[in-house]
C-alpha cells in the first residue's frame, strides 16, 4: 500500500515543557492521542485505538524539541517502509509563538481525512493544557 506523507502545523498557547510531555510520554498520549498507551518490556509502544493494537517504537527524541514514533507490524519483521508520526516544537523567534508540526506517515487516509483527524486531535490536546 502506499503510504502518504501529511504535515501540519498547529499554533499551541503553552510551553514547550508542558506540551512535550503530552507528546513523548505514554499517560500524556493517552490523554489526547490514544485510547491507551502502553510501554511493553521491550520499551515498545503499544497504541491502542479503537480496540486495535498498533505496535511502534520510539524512533527519536529530543527534549522539549522533537518525537519521533516508527510503527512497525510484530509479526513482519521484514517490513521496511514503516509509518511514522513525528512531532515537532518550534518556536517564532520574533512572537515567541510556539507551534506544534504534525508530520504523518501512514496509509488508509487521505489529505483532507488526516485533516479532519489532526484538528480534532489537536483541538483535545489544547483543551487539556489550555493552549
Amino acid at each position: 500500500m502506499v503510504k502518504n506523507k501529511f504535515v501540519a502545523d498547529y499554533q499551541i498557547n503553552a510551553s514547550k515543557k508542558i506540551v512535550f510531555q503530552y507528546l513523548s510520554t505514554a499517560s500524556g498520549l493517552e490523554e489526547w492521542f490514544a485510547d491507551e498507551v502502553k510501554i511493553n518490556e521491550d520499551k515498545a509502544y503499544i497504541f491502542n485505538f479503537d480496540g486495535e493494537d498498533h505496535h511502534a517504537k520510539l524512533a527519536s527524541l529530543r527534549i522539549n524539541s522533537h518525537v519521533k514514533f516508527e510503527f512497525y507490524d510484530p509479526t513482519n519483521p521484514e517490513e521496511k517502509d514503516h509509518a511514522f508520526i513525528e512531532f515537532k516544537l518550534e518556536e517564532n523567534e520574533l512572537t515567541q509563538t510556539l507551534f506544534l508540526k504534525v508530520i504523518d506517515y501512514s496509509d488508509g487516509y487521505d489529505d483532507e481525512e488526516l485533516t479532519a483527524i489532526w484538528e480534532g486531535l489537536i483541538g483535545k490536546l489544547k483543551e487539556i493544557i489550555g493552549g
